[in-house]
């Protein structure tokens, strides 16, 4: 109250020289001043105001608005299409300065019967409260208890067809930005599933969206479980090769958990058959690998000490086909959900659920090894590169910090895989996407 009357008093001292230019700055500084010491105090109550901006920064520029909002399709197909087409909506309501009503996913994977699709809400896999808190001021999703329903929502309907291209996509929304559509509480989008639209948004901003997803508590505990299990299959691999993993870290304490690696292994003959027709178009070798040529590559990492457990990625159809734990080098001992023991975590859940605890897996590995044209494999990676910025380690290609990732279809500069971190630098996320031979470490 004080520091309110000593400003008080600044706004009545006569100036000299240049009275309107003097006092016309001092206003200005006496409204910055004002802001800094009010501000707390709003932001207390913050979230009772109608129209309030979430703002990550304590600039003068708004956030994403809480009284607007955009509404999306049912979100389908595999896990990692799923998450694209999360962030691509989520990315369009920031665009549009709006939250996102929280969107349906799909539990099961069918691409064309539509009829059987299970629709899971977003809540039931990912940690709602995290989401926003993790991505305070970028991006925000809001629950359909939110809307007032003071006005009828705004249909767009997004284009379709050779002829609507990024250009007329884009303009398309710069035109639902204001106007009449800015009235209205909610703009519903209709039309393609998200993962088909226009991509207006560099790829560090879908990495942004991605790191703010944490699974919720129910489905986590099932990956910990698992990885728990590999790690228990290293340390047994170990005690019986007579190698101690007594080791002491920089902290002080012993025994860090014993590393994995982690291999998306795509061999399926419907991916074979395939990518088989895909290199033929393309006229590249550097997309398939067989069961063969994918533990050669693997063998010639040398990041871990041996023996180390291989942990094989592979879709349920090659649970029965125990070859492929067999064949793999001296001091690599290769698992999948059936030999680990783990199948029954994995069988009560749906196919999103399993993709999800699959892909964490991967992601936490001190070594992944993927397919650099399959989104499962890129996401991965793209997950671990981010981690790597956020860390400050951008520059060690995860070495150091056990966050190594290989592609297995591309020959590196030694004969072995092509060392790969995902480019943050890229103005889309088409390369992610659909999968690419140009991977690199930088």
């Amino acid at each position: 109250m004080n520091i309110l009357l000593e400003l008080k008093h600044l706004m009545h001292i006569s100036l000299p020289a240049r009275p309107v230019i003097c006092k016309g700055l001092l206003i200005v500084i006496v409204l910055i001043v004002l802001r800094a010491i009010v501000s707390p105090f709003l932001a207390i109550n913050s979230s009772e105001n109608e129209g309030f901006y979430d703002s990550a920064t304590p600039d003068l520029l708004p956030g994403v608005r809480r009284d607007k909002f955009v509404e999306v399709p049912q979100i389908i197909w595999g896990l990692n299409n799923q998450k694209i087409a999360f962030a691509r909506a989520c990315l369009t309501a920031k665009f549009l300065n709006r939250s996102l009503l929280m969107p349906s996913l799909s539990a099961s994977l069918f691409y064309k019967e539509v009829d059987l699709l299970r629709p899971i809400t977003f809540d039931k896999v990912f940690d709602f409260t995290k989401f926003n808190a993790r991505c305070h001021g970028f991006v925000r999703l809001a629950r359909y208890s939110d809307v007032s329903n003071k006005t009828e929502p705004f249909k767009l309907q997004k284009g379709s067809g050779r002829r609507w291209t990024v250009e007329r996509d884009l303009d398309q929304l710069l035109q639902y930005r204001r106007g009449d559509p800015d009235d209205s509480e909610i703009i519903q989008i209709s039309g393609k599933n998200p993962f088909l639209w226009p991509d207006h948004w560099p790829v560090k901003d879908y990495a942004r969206i991605f790191d703010c997803l944490a699974l919720v508590p129910e489905i986590e505990t099932e990956v910990v479980k698992v990885i728990s299990k590999i790690r228990e299959a290293g340390l047994k691999a170990r005690h019986e090769a007579g190698v101690s993993h007594n080791k002491h870290m920089g902290d002080g304490t012993m025994n860090p958990p014993v590393p994995y690696i982690a291999v998306h292994m795509r061999i399926e003959k419907d991916w074979m058959i395939h990518c088989k027709k895909w290199e033929q178009r393309s006229n590249s070798n550097e997309i398939c690998s067989s069961k063969e040529e994918i533990i050669h590559k693997v063998s010639q990492i040398t990041d871990l000490r041996r023996p180390v457990v291989v942990y094989l990625a592979v879709a349920d159809s090659l649970l029965e086909d125990d070859s492929i734990t067999s064949g793999w080098r001296v001091g690599m001992v290769a698992f999948e959900k059936k030999r680990l023991g783990v199948t029954d975590i994995y069988n009560r859940q749906p196919y999103l659920i399993k993709s999800a605890i699959d892909f964490e897996v991967c992601a936490r590995a001190d070594i992944f090894v993927g397919n650099s044209f399959s989104t499962f494999s890129n996401l991965v990676v793209l997950s671990r590169t981010q981690r790597l910025y956020n860390l400050g380690e951008a520059r060690s290609c995860g070495e150091n910090v056990g966050l190594s990732s290989y592609a297995y279809n591309v020959v590196g500069d030694d004969g072995g895989p092509q060392r790969w971190m995902a480019d943050m630098s890229d103005t889309s996320l088409q390369s992610l996407s659909y999968g690419t031979n140009n991977v690199s470490c930088h």
